[in-house]
Order: C-alpha cells, then structure tokens, then sequence
C-alpha cells in the first residue's frame, strides 16, 4: 500500500504540500523480480504459531490486537485516496468467524466513501516470521484493499526509510490481478525502482486464498495458496537498500480510488467488503 514521501509529510505550508502532491505520479508497476513460473512452497516445519486472530468473537475486533488510522490521511499516510477512515463497527467488525472490513457510500468528513484501515502499530510488531492471511477481495473499479507491513520506526524515520512490505494489493480497475511489492528508501514507487512483480489469480473475489510473506534476513518471499510469486533478496547493501532487518507492524485496509486504485470509481459498486478469515503470525 503506498504511502505518501517523507519530503510530503515534512511540507508546512498547506497550499504547496497539495501542490507538491497532486504533482506526483504513481506508476501502476514497477520492474518485475518475480521468478518466470511459480513454485511451489516447501514449508519450514520448525516455525511455531506466536500470533492470530481467528475472528471468532462477534462485534468489533478485538482492541487489544488492533488499532485504527482515523481520518483520510492528508497528513502524510494517505495516498490521495477518496475514503474517510473509521473505527465504526459499519466498516470494520466480525461476523460469521470473519474479519469485514466494508466501504460505504456515505459522507463523512468532507469525503463521499468511508472505509477502515487496521493496524497492529503500537500493539504488535515482528521481525521475520511466516505470515498468513486468508481473504476474500472486493470487486469494483474504485476498490483497492492491501495487506502489508510498514517499520516500527516510521514515525522516527518516515517512509520509505521504514520500509514497506506489500504482501498483497489488489485494485478493481484490473480484476484478479495481485500485487506484491517491497519499498526501501532506494527501492520505492516514487523513484520506479520497488522490488514488485504481479500475476492473475483466479476468483479472488469470489474464494478465500491464502496471502504469505515469508521474511527472514536473506530474503522475502512472497506466496498466494503456498505458489511462490517473488522473492525479493537482501543484497547486502545497506539499510537504504534492505531495511527489513528490524520490526515491522501489519495493516489491513481498503481504499477508495487513490493513486493506484483510481481514478475512476463505479459507485453502483458499495457496500464492498474485504473478508478476512484468519492473520496468523509463525516463528
């Protein structure tokens, strides 16, 4: 899920900050590092659960696990996108032993969608492991849900020094297609250099797959139902290139149009919903 520079969020005079961002260009793909055909996963039997939530428990999701971005994100985590993000039980809340997560067609602080962007920040982060997700996607131009991963040091740092892991993006304009992507301070969209690749999955808006990252110091490998996708390799640069060696926190949301999921946005599309059965984290 791209976030918007450093350089953005540091812009006091509001005028040139939206100036400056209405200025920059977001490339749908960048270079593809991903391997010419799938293989297959052969799992690391030694890893141990250490994190989940099951989505078990009706109503709001469990508080202890998760926090919310409220707003739209113009001060520097948003990414021009047309939601205003809540923690109403409306757009995010558990039911029949899943996670939804639902953009409405209402008005809501000065935008005409709202939705939920939930984060572990603050609550739970992790560095290296095998992560699991198990989602149903939205359909519908204008729909962009992510699942991703950004440093616990970006308030310190900023993006895209933090690093970001996208272990799945998907946007309505282009069904079936997923992204995976990884962000560096030398490896991000806004330079066209983000280690990324994307390939079509069948019925991901219609059946539950699995989305996985496995991390370690060496590498990050990317899956969807144990096929492998990308591998992106640390190369031993320095943290400007790989800075995945220190802890990061998950987030699961689903935007509005934006600057990957727009322009356009088919409005005969909402309520939409991400479904999520479980997020499972092994080391």
């Amino acid at each position: 899920m791209r976030i918007l520079p450093l350089t953005l969020m540091l812009t006091s005079i509001s005028l040139a900050f939206n100036v400056q961002k209405q200025a920059l260009k977001f490339p749908s793909i960048g270079p593809t590092y991903s391997n010419s055909q799938p293989k297959p996963l052969v799992k690391d039997s030694t890893k141990k659960l250490v994190w989940a939530d099951e989505f078990n428990t009706p109503g709001h999701p469990d508080t202890t696990k998760w926090a919310y971005n409220i707003g739209t994100g113009n001060n520097g985590w948003g990414n021009n996108e047309l939601e205003y993000y809540t923690n109403s039980d409306s757009n995010a809340r558990v039911e029949n032993g899943n996670l939804i997560i639902e953009a409405r067609k209402e008005n809501v602080g000065g935008k005409n969608y709202t939705s939920a962007r939930m984060l572990t920040q603050g609550k739970f982060d992790w560095t290296y492991g095998r992560f699991e997700i198990k989602a149903k996607l939205p359909a519908g131009v204008g729909s962009w849900p992510a699942i991703w991963m950004l440093g616990s040091n970006i308030d310190k740092v900023g993006w895209p020094a933090c690093g970001e892991i996208d272990i799945m993006e998907h946007v309505g304009k282009s069904l079936n297609e997923i992204h995976w992507s990884a962000h560096s301070k030398l490896y991000n969209w806004p330079k066209g250099t983000q280690k990324t690749a994307k390939a079509f999955i069948n019925e991901v808006t219609t059946t539950f797959h699995v989305y996985a990252l496995d991390w370690s110091k060496e590498s990050m490998k990317f899956y969807v139902d144990n096929v492998l996708y990308l591998t992106v390799k640390n190369e031993n640069k320095s943290i400007e290139y790989y800075p995945f060696e220190a802890p990061q926190f998950l987030l699961l949301n689903l935007a509005v149009g934006g600057g990957f999921g727009g322009p356009k946005v088919d409005d005969s599309i909402f309520p939409i919903r991400m479904e999520v059965d479980y997020v499972r984290v092994y080391q």
